[in-house]
């Protein structure tokens, strides 16, 4: 079985509230199958208060998080990006382009947020399960790599 990690980036406009939760997520579900990283396309000042107190409900804490934008993080390769920005985002080389349609929560009140956050971990956990099935499955000669189906 291949142990070779994935390396994931999350984004969404300010990289306050929906790539954090999905980081926090990915982290904690997902570290025997992917690296997590997050980015905002405008990044925000700081990550949103009801944002680290819905992560904080489920046990994970983002209190040391910040925003980031693609471009601090440099020359970093990512085999996926998932983008829940709403925007088209440029073509990362060599990586596998994602869409996920989640409202962003910013705005709402602590209830909403926390169905946000809901989604967002359902979505992590199908990610790090297809992750997890793909590492589990032989690689046959000419077999291609399009097994992802988020």
């Amino acid at each position: 079985m291949s142990t070779q990690l994935k390396r994931v980036l999350f984004v969404c406009i300010g990289n306050a509230c929906r790539s954090q939760m999905a980081e926090g997520f990915a982290r904690t579900y997902g570290s025997d199958v992917l690296v997590p990283a997050s980015a905002g396309l405008a990044p925000a000042n700081n990550v949103a208060p009801d944002t680290i107190k819905a992560m904080k409900d489920k046990g994970i804490d983002l209190r040391d998080h910040f925003p980031k934008s693609i471009k601090q993080l440099g020359r970093s390769q990512f085999e996926i990006v998932v983008n829940m920005s709403g925007f088209s985002l440029p073509p990362l080389p060599g990586a596998r382009l994602v869409e996920w349609d989640v409202e962003d929560p910013v705005a709402m009140n602590y209830e909403d947020h926390c169905g946000v956050r809901d989604e967002i971990e359902r979505l992590v956990m199908r990610l790090v399960l297809d992750l997890r099935r793909d590492v589990q499955q032989p690689k046959f000669k000419g077999q291609g790599s399009g097994r992802f189906k988020l």
